[in-house]
Order: structure tokens, then sequence, then C-alpha cells
């Protein structure tokens, strides 16, 4: 019996047993149908999901609001991940760092449910990831840790035993947690030891590792990866830029661009288009988008000659794209927006009209 299938079995979880859950209000599984985008409140009164609704054309509409159970830190994460939906797009996971812990909801025709809050298995959770029947949570805290949970079909979430594996070092300044394609390997970013781990999942959900890897630039920080298990990864060093690297059986990652420079700054949170082509990179320190396309060999390169593939002005951080790759959504904290844009056939991006008046304070952005 394979690895996958020992772990699903061992899990209890697989794809097909979170399938009968239902769909977001208006939402369907066509390509073109609208979806939603979500982003923390963060706050130490107590934190919150907020929704937006997606209407057909990309534009975004305030929905509600659902407190997660649990305290946020009322600061800057300088995490990536820290909101999430599944890709079937039935739940969605939201950390909690001012209180350990994380939640869990349904998401329903009337909105979000929910489902479980459970301590995060460390201190300060940043970033969480799923895959599969696994939830996988990062906790920032020192000492550093990822830490693992069985997910079933109601959203509950159960503890691993003996699923608490550190990370390098006991500080790190880790900025997020992800889980390869196939779902057989996570992977974590250190931006303070420009390294990233690597974890090999085996039965039951339990890691082994970590495998450490030198960064191929300054400072990695958020990722993402696509059809093909190509990691592409932001680097908030000097000169800003990315790297891609192919994540390959137990554990193993090999750079094939490494440093690819854009010339802005601050280069943070990274998505990449569900058909692996292209990948961008909010520049928080330039105030815009770099866009790379990406080739089916995993080799990255600049859209735009000097680095520059859409403006948000101000200091975007998390971004979040449609489950169709159309439209393309950045959080400026800045001056309270989110920026939208839509993604063209060639990578290009076009604004749209942003939505202003977010709230002050907010954390992560998500979207399908």
């Amino acid at each position: 019996m394979n690895r996958r299938i020992t772990r699903a079995i061992a899990v209890v979880l697989g794809v097909a047993s979170v399938a009968a859950l239902t769909l977001v209000g208006g939402a369907s599984a066509s390509s073109d149908a609208p979806g939603a985008v979500y982003a923390l409140t963060n706050a130490v009164t107590g934190n919150a999901v907020v929704v937006y609704d997606r209407g057909a054309g990309g534009e975004l509409t305030p929905a509600d609001l659902y407190p997660t159970g649990g305290i946020g830190s009322g600061a800057a994460l300088g995490s990536q991940g820290s909101v999430i939906v599944s890709d079937d797009h039935h739940l969605l996971f939201a950390v909690n760092a001012g209180s350990n812990s994380v939640s869990s909801f349904i998401v329903r025709p009337s909105g979000l449910e929910l489902a479980d809050v459970v301590p995060s298995g460390g201190s300060m959770p940043t970033s969480v990831a799923f895959s599969r029947g696994l939830l996988y949570v990062l906790n920032a805290g020192t000492p550093n840790n990822v830490s693992g949970f069985a997910v079933a079909r109601d959203g509950d979430l159960s503890p691993i035993a003996g699923s608490d594996r550190p990370l390098s070092a006991a500080s790190t300044s880790p900025a997020q947690v992800g889980f390869s394609d196939d779902g057989e390997t996570v992977i974590v970013s250190e931006r303070a030891t420009n390294r990233i781990d690597t974890y090999v999942v085996g039965s039951g959900g339990l890691l082994s590792g970590p495998f450490v890897h030198a960064s191929a630039g300054p400072t990695p920080f958020g990722f993402a990866v696509d059809k093909r298990n190509t990691l592409l990864v932001s680097e908030a060093g000097t000169g800003g830029g990315a790297s891609s690297y192919r994540i390959g059986d137990e554990g193993s990652l090999d750079a094939i661009s490494g440093m690819v420079m854009t010339g802005q700054r601050a280069a943070c949170w990274t998505v990449v288009t569900k058909n692996g082509r292209f990948g961008y990179v909010t520049n928080a320190g330039t105030g815009n988008i770099s866009g790379f396309a990406i080739g089916a060999d995993g080799s990255a390169s600049l859209l735009d000659a000097d680095g520059v593939t859409a403006v948000t002005g101000g200091n975007p951080t998390d971004a979040a794209i449609s489950h169709d790759a159309k439209y393309l959504y950045a959080r400026v904290a800045a001056t309270n927006r989110i920026a939208i844009f839509r993604v063209g056939s060639d990578g290009s991006l076009s604004a749209l009209p942003a939505l202003d008046g977010t709230p002050v304070g907010l954390a992560g952005l998500a979207g399908f």
C-alpha cells in the first residue's frame, strides 16, 4: 500500500469525504461562477473573518463578519497563509495569533459556520496549510514549530499525536507553511536564516524532517506551488525578486531559477495562476506587483523588464487569486483598500476599480 493511500486511511479523510459539504452562496463548480475573498480582523478584542463577495466582473462587495472564537495579535503577522480556503471551497481555516489557536469554518450558502477552535500546538500561529484532510499550522513563537491536525468532514480538528516538528532553529522568523501539490511534502520558509525547510508526509499524517535547504536568494518569504510541483518563492532581501524550485521525492528541493531580481523592494507575498503559467509577488516597499512567466520546466522569468507588472500604491501585502485565475487581489494596508486586477492571457494585469474603506489592521487574504 503506497504512502498516500496509507495516509488517507489513517487520517480518515480524503477529498471525497469533504465533497458532501455545501458550496458558498452563489458559487458553484463552474469556472465562471462568482466567489469570495476573505481576510482576518486580527483584533485583540476578538478575531473575525471578513467576507467580501466577488462578482462576475471581479468586483468585491462587503458581505459579513464571522468571529473565529479566538483572539488576534493586533499587529502585522508578517506571514502568508493566515487565512486559507480548501481547494474545493468547502472549508476555511484561520489563525488566532493572540490566543494560540486555529479555527475552522464550513462554507455554506448562508455564509460561514464556525466548526471548531483548537490550540495550535505552539505559540503565535501565523500560517496554515491544508491538503487531503490534513491541516498543518506554523507556530512563529519561540521555539518555532509546525503541528498537524486531522480534519473531519464537519470541520472538526483533531490534533495528531507526535506531529509537532521543529524548524531548522528555535527562532527563524518563519513566514509560511504550505503543501506540495501532491500533498506529500510540507514546506516552510525561514526569513532570518535564509533557509527553506521541507518535511515528508508519512503514515497518519506524521512528518519526517526538517530537511533544510539554503535559499537561492535572500530572505525567502511567501511562496506558491503549481500543478507541476514548481515552488515559486518571493525574496524580500535587497533588490527584491523570486526563485523557483522543483519539489521532488523524499523532501528534495532543486533550484531552477535562482534570484530573478526585480529591482523592487520587499517582495513578500506570492500567488500563481491555476495553470501554473504565471506567478506574482507583491512589493511592499515600492507599491507594485512583479509578474513572472513560469515555464513547463519550472524556470521563472520577468514579465516586464523593469519588474513592474502593476502599480498598487501604498504597501501591497497579502495577495489572493480567484479560483478561475481571472482576478488578482492585493491588500494595501496603508490606503485601506484591496487593489483588483484582471489577469490577461499573457499574464498582464489590468487595474479594475479597487475596494476602498477596508478596516484598519486586517491580516491575510484568501479567495476563490
